[in-house]
């Protein structure tokens, strides 16, 4: 027996147990509906190259969480059980050991047990380099930064953002660990902390710069020299378009794109009170800010949870995602792992981002150390720690409570919730594009 009704388009049945044919026609009913997630796209709409970028990106991101964590230790060693603690972060669930996932990166890492047996990391002569380069080149991005971080607040409605939420964008601008604490007092003239009734502290705009209120899209336009306009107002500039070479459905809609790339959209820093969310310029106007947005980045890439955070604030449809899959051609949406990326595709030629700021150099650095083929090497005893007077480092955990604070409530960074590499897999990244190439279709 079969009952059924129709809700829309979706055929809603309560089938028996013993009904014939009811696999069927529940397959058939499937094939009514309309779905716009990530996972039901075509496979000729995938761009490889950007699910290599995202797999290279998800591993790395799980080494530089552990640097992190070592850095701000007293002695910049970490005892492997007071790791623990960082399973979420690291996205490595029990059995998976914690040691496993440490051995295989020895020219980063260095494992040694005490003479308690207590097993210990810390991080290697070369990784120490690393990190200490890494505050160098930070403190040289941080005007950059700052133009950035000034610029988002300009888009804003209220022309403030909750401190919060300009975190989750860490990594992603190149902002210092002392983002919170200090670099925010560095830049008195273009913005300042407030705390609101409701006890949320914001980042407020202090003095509006016209000269940054002009897209990424205009500067390439018009040139450095460009006439910077008195007050943003409405564009008609094409956003940039890059298909995958194998994506043959482009004159289909070629219509609908050139009608799109046409239409006129109110600047990101213009003042958007009062648009009418579902228009066509609305859109536009939304796609305009994730492309400036995502401009900012270092990696031209952002996980698309930290995109919808500012829906409100920078005035964005609520469906963000079926818009950033509307317009396939300028973003990319990867679906690897639990938390999607989104990319901008202009700025990658193949696997490679086009234009490298020093960040991204130190990080491929990093990711040429990543990765051991040979036998798990016999852990070392370190006697050395022995001749120290403060003997209590063998028996305490980590006692820094006051542990970055991103790290602290748990956020996640650059993607760190993506994906799980199995505990027997190693950390080969050759391996992981010759995987993709092999499965490209023809």
């Amino acid at each position: 027996m079969m009952a059924y009704r129709i809700v829309g388009n979706v055929i809603e049945l309560n089938c028996c147990k013993y009904a014939f044919g009811c696999k069927e026609f529940l397959q058939h009913s499937r094939s009514m509906t309309t779905s716009k997630r990530v996972q039901d796209r075509s496979e000729k709409k995938r761009v490889h190259d950007l699910e290599i970028v995202t797999e290279k990106w998800k591993i790395i991101s799980k080494v530089l969480f552990l640097m992190e964590v070592l850095k701000k230790e007293p002695e910049q060693i970490i005892s492997v059980r007071s790791l623990d603690q960082y399973r979420r972060q690291i996205n490595l669930p029990k059995p998976h050991k914690m040691s496993d996932f440490i051995r295989k990166s020895p020219k980063l890492f260095d494992l040694y047990k005490d003479q308690k047996g207590v097993l210990w990391c810390g991080m290697t002569k070369e990784a120490e380099d690393l990190v200490a380069e890494e505050e160098r080149l930070l403190e040289q991005h941080s005007d950059k930064a700052a133009e950035h971080v000034t610029r988002l607040i300009m888009m804003s409605v209220d022309k403030r953002l909750p401190l919060d939420k300009i975190a989750h964008f860490r990594r992603d601008f190149g902002l210092p660990y002392d983002f919170r604490t200090s670099w925010v007092k560095k830049y008195p003239q273009h913005f300042r902390v407030v705390e609101s009734e409701d006890e949320i502290e914001y980042l407020e705009l202090v003095s509006w710069n016209p000269a940054w209120a002009v897209t990424e899209l205009e500067k390439k336009a018009n040139g450095a020299n460009g006439d910077i306009p008195p007050t943003p107002g409405l564009l008609s500039l094409p956003f940039p378009l890059k298909f995958p070479p194998n994506f043959k459905k482009v004159y289909r809609y070629g219509g609908k794109i050139d009608h799109f790339q046409k239409r006129e959209y109110l600047s990101p820093y213009a003042d958007a009170r009062g648009f009418k969310a579902g228009s066509l310029e609305f859109d536009k106007r939304a796609v305009a800010i994730m492309h400036e947005v995502l401009s900012f980045t270092i990696e031209k890439r952002l996980v698309t949870d930290h995109l919808t955070h500012f829906r409100w604030e920078l005035v964005m449809p609520q469906k963000l995602m079926r818009l950033l899959l509307k317009h396939f051609g300028i973003f990319y949406v990867s679906e690897r792992g639990k938390r999607f990326s989104v990319f901008l595709t202009e700025a990658y030629d193949g696997v490679e981002l086009i234009e490298k700021c020093p960040l991204i150099l130190w990080k491929e650095k990093v990711q040429k150390l990543i990765g051991y083929r040979g036998r798990k090497r016999k852990i070392e005893t370190f006697e050395d720690l022995t001749d120290m007077e403060d003997t209590s480092l063998f028996e305490m955990e980590s006692e820094n409570e006051n542990f970055d604070e991103e790290l602290e409530r748990g956020e996640v960074i650059d993607g760190l919730g993506d994906g799980l590499l199995a505990d027997n897999v190693e950390m080969d990244v050759g391996e992981i594009c010759n995987a993709y190439k092999d499965n490209k279709p023809s």
